[in-house]
């Protein structure tokens, strides 16, 4: 007799993500009439050892179309694991790996491996009659609302490199809920707004992830800018709400000369040199969060920088890559003290929970992330409740790809009550900031 959670059907197509950019999108029927559905993101600032999108190339969406990775998805992809109980997330994703055959999952498409992982967790979810966060989480454990980074300004890759540092987010320290959490990040950006309008700058622009993206002269500029918002909207710094940046030391590598290229303020700088600006920063802001401080394959530099910048949370993204293998060098060499994890980096989430769960056991905190090219799915709020990752990073407070996972949020922790815990400031890795400012 045929299992009610086999996967009966697969049924891909090309949608739209946040940037108007296609990509992958899939819906998977169960033997017994249950479904799931989703429409995979995309990054703007992607690491080389990423899982690699299948894009089609040539002239159709400006090379960008994913008609390849659709017929993949319905065609191998598809055979791979039909017939699979859906509940077996671990099976149906290694069969999916297996299909492609490749670890960076080139040949068929992350893209599409990632739709179809996602989908099928959602049908198995729903053939259960539970939400994603119930069945995703580990039996006898509580859901745990995270604590939100929640982005401000922005430059680099998500918006037009007007400032080299990617990101400037806030996080709120003594909220006592997630939804008070979230008030209170809707506060400092409006107070953000007006301080720099009454600066002279146009708050008109809008990154990709919801953020203000002001032209300034400097990357000081934006963290005295939300520095000057915090206060404004009647938070005392550093006690009240912290600083996250993303820097993205990537996307300003220079690999021929083994330096860091700040074009918007016309200078070049050493690792050392960068390490001691950061250093710079968090004794005058309050910072408890940093994000790829220095160039993805720096090992040595990010050692360096774990030990100068103590105190902080230092988070790998494309340092670590949602990758367990570099997980497992970062901690050995004892770089980063916190990763980043964006389930599309891998491909599956079998592979992403992993991640987690190997952080975890080394005491290194965890921060589910969106991507910039995001869509209007919520599938990644509920993952960080049942994998009870800590944090999460989405994006702004405005744009529907982003208060999209505000509210799934805000839906969870209403109707779970007291039957829930809020992650708070207690996440963060290394008692953040204390020791940096002390």
């Amino acid at each position: 007799m045929t299992s009610k959670r086999a996967i009966a059907d697969v049924f891909a197509w090309e949608a739209l993500d946040s940037r108007g950019t296609p990509t992958v999108a899939a819906e998977i029927t169960l033997a017994g009439g249950a479904r799931g559905s989703v429409i995979v993101p995309s990054g703007a600032s992607t690491g080389t050892h990423e899982a690699s999108e299948l894009r089609d190339g040539g002239t159709r969406y400006g090379g960008r179309g994913v008609a390849g990775a659709v017929v993949n998805a319905n065609g191998e992809l598809a055979r791979a694991i039909i017939g699979l109980d859906a509940s077996e997330q671990s099976r149906v994703d290694e069969s999916l790996r297996q299909a492609s055959g490749d670890d960076s999952l080139a040949r068929l498409g992350a893209n599409a491996v990632l739709a179809l992982s996602v989908a099928s967790a959602q049908a198995a979810a729903a053939a259960d009659g539970q939400p994603l966060y119930a069945a995703a989480a580990r039996p006898g454990t509580r859901p745990l609302l995270p604590l939100p980074m929640v982005n401000i300004i922005s430059g680099g890759a998500h918006a037009g490199r007007s400032i080299d540092v990617q990101d400037f987010l806030v996080v709120p320290l003594t909220a006592s809920s997630f939804a008070e959490a979230i008030e209170v990040a809707w506060n400092v950006r409006a107070a953000t707004a007006r301080v720099l309008e009454d600066g002279g700058h146009s708050v008109a622009l809008i990154a990709d992830e919801g953020g203000l993206g002001p032209v300034l002269p400097t990357n000081r500029a934006a963290l005295e800018a939300v520095s000057r918002g915090i206060e404004r909207a009647g938070y005392a710094l550093g006690e009240d709400v912290g600083i996250a940046i993303d820097i993205a030391a990537t996307q300003f590598y220079n690999p021929h000369r083994g330096d860091y290229r700040l074009a918007a303020e016309d200078r070049d700088i050493s690792a050392a040199g960068l390490i001691k600006e950061l250093q710079e920063w968090a004794a005058s802001f309050p910072i408890v969060s940093m994000e790829d401080v220095l160039a993805e394959d720096d090992w040595e530099g990010w050692v360096l920088a774990t030990e100068a910048l103590s105190g902080i949370q230092l988070l790998g993204d494309d340092l670590f890559c949602t990758n367990k293998h570099r997980v497992g060098t970062g901690i050995q060499l004892g770089a980063a003290n916190a990763v980043l994890v964006k389930p599309n980096q891998i491909g599956t989430l079998s592979d992403a929970r992993e991640v987690v769960d190997l952080a975890h056991s080394a005491g290194l905190a965890t921060v589910l992330s969106a991507r910039s090219g995001e869509t209007e799915d919520s599938w990644l709020s509920d993952l960080a409740v049942g994998w009870g990752t800590g944090q999460i990073k989405v994006g702004s407070t405005m744009r529907s790809e982003r208060t999209s996972k505000w509210n799934r949020l805000l839906a969870i922790e209403a109707r779970l009550g007291d039957g829930a815990d809020y992650a708070g400031r207690g996440t963060l890795a290394a008692n953040s900031g204390a020791s940096a400012r002390a």
